[in-house]
């Protein structure tokens, strides 16, 4: 009997550690399990990943840019992903119908609270960028307490869609990028945008980092080197990259699909050894 086929799609996606992690995953339970990567380009994506279901997929993790394209292309939804409006996990129905998934927010909320000990409660975070990254972690940061959501991004129509999205004028609001030098101080500071991952400098301010604040940028590795970097010169109290968040979205990926909870802390912590 073969072992059952699982991927990640993505564009580019050769840097992926997603087969690393999820092979560690199926060891602590003797599953056998083959996970490969497939660089499918946007117009590619939809049909490429219904073959890899028509063939016997069993299971598909998806990241940039095919997000907001796996929300489209799936016919049931989770809540997490409606509110998104974007999808990480594909996962195919007995009747040939394909269900999406977005396990970004719970991820990074876990990594915070469980990992790094935070108490998200009564936190003023500072969201930057408000596309498919923001949108998958934006509500998740409001469930797990934070008091206020500041959402900056250079397409200000963006941000305000998010926002609107939210629908909690209160909690929830934006602000112009060209008013960081002047917006006031937060306490959590969350990069969800791009710069980092396309090799541009975000070219930040430090006025609005708080005197006790954690930075968190949703890349890791080098991708996140440039913010991480950043936020220690700004001297955040803490400066995280998102290394965390992925192996935890990977758990809950592999959670559905195998109905059992992998313990993530060996597995992020040999990944760190390995990558920094």
């Amino acid at each position: 009997m073969s072992a059952a086929q699982f991927a990640v799609f993505g564009h580019p996606i050769a840097h992926s550690l997603s087969p690393q992690i999820h092979q560690a995953f199926a060891r602590q339970f003797g599953i056998a399990l083959e996970y490969r990567t497939i660089d499918a380009a946007p117009a590619e994506f939809a049909a490429s990943a219904r073959c890899f279901f028509a063939a016997g997929g069993r299971g598909a993790n998806v990241t940039l840019p095919h997000k907001a394209a796996a929300f489209t292309l799936a016919d049931e939804r989770s809540e997490a992903a409606t509110r998104a409006g974007t999808a990480n996990v594909l996962t195919p129905l007995p009747d040939g119908r394909i269900a999406a998934h977005n396990t970004d927010g719970a991820g990074l909320v876990r990594d915070l609270t469980d990992r790094h000990r935070m108490d998200l409660r009564g936190h003023d975070a500072l969201l930057l960028g408000a596309g498919g990254a923001a949108r998958g972690v934006a509500w998740a940061l409001l469930d797990a307490g934070v008091r206020t959501l500041t959402i900056v991004n250079r397409t200000p129509e963006t941000a305000d869609a998010l926002a609107d999205a939210i629908g909690e004028p209160a909690r929830a609001h934006t602000r112009y990028w060209e008013d960081l030098d002047d917006i006031g101080s937060f306490d959590l500071i969350i990069n969800a945008t791009s710069a980092g991952v396309l090799g541009k400098p975000l070219d930040l301010p430090f006025g609005f980092v708080g005197n006790r604040a954690t930075c968190y940028d949703l890349s890791y590795g080098k991708a996140a080197a440039g913010f991480v970097a950043w936020a220690r010169a700004a001297n955040a109290l803490h400066a995280f990259d998102g290394l965390g968040m992925l192996v935890e979205t990977a758990a809950d990926a592999f959670e559905l699909w195998h109905g059992k909870r992998p313990d993530t802390d060996p597995v992020h912590d040999e990944l760190r050894r390995q990558y920094g």
